[in-house]
């Protein structure tokens, strides 16, 4: 037997092949489109995932303003910040937030969905959330993704 022939095959940065993708957040319900982004950052779709390197995608959502959250979390949820003074913890609803920055909660919700050390920070930027449906990355000709299709 060929022994060479059974030996995995680490990706690195030069081997690996990232393509644009499109993703539509339009009535989906939030935390499973972060799930699914999250994985299409990470790159564990591909048959050539490597743990310990950027071998995901870029992301591009459009419609961010538009997803839906289950249950009664329009009203109840609550996302905390501190100002970093005694007594400067200040709580938004997500009304407050849809507002002022309706991007930022889609971007939340993916970001804790990815690896909290440098890795995760580096998939961060492959990250592009838009809250209506134009954006500028026409250029890259994104592939339209459909979020059923991934498991």
């Amino acid at each position: 037997m060929d022994t060479l022939s059974y030996k995995t095959v680490s990706a690195n940065k030069n081997t690996v092949n990232k393509e644009w993708l499109l993703v539509d957040a339009e009535n989906v319900v939030l935390g499973r489109l972060a799930s699914k982004v999250a994985k299409l950052l990470r790159g564990k779709h591909k048959t050539n995932f490597t743990p310990h390197v950027d071998c995901g995608d870029n992301v591009i959502i459009i419609n961010a303003d538009k997803f839906i959250l289950s249950g009664k979390k329009e009203d109840q949820k609550e996302y905390i910040r501190h100002t970093g003074y005694p007594g400067g913890q200040r709580s938004y609803s997500v009304k407050q937030i849809m507002n002022k920055k309706p991007t930022f909660i889609v971007e939340k919700a993916v970001k804790g969905m990815l690896p909290k050390n440098k890795l995760g920070a580096e998939l961060f930027r492959n990250l592009n959330v838009y809250a209506d449906n134009k954006h500028p990355h026409e250029a890259q000709k994104p592939k339209k993704i459909n979020l059923n299709s991934i498991k």
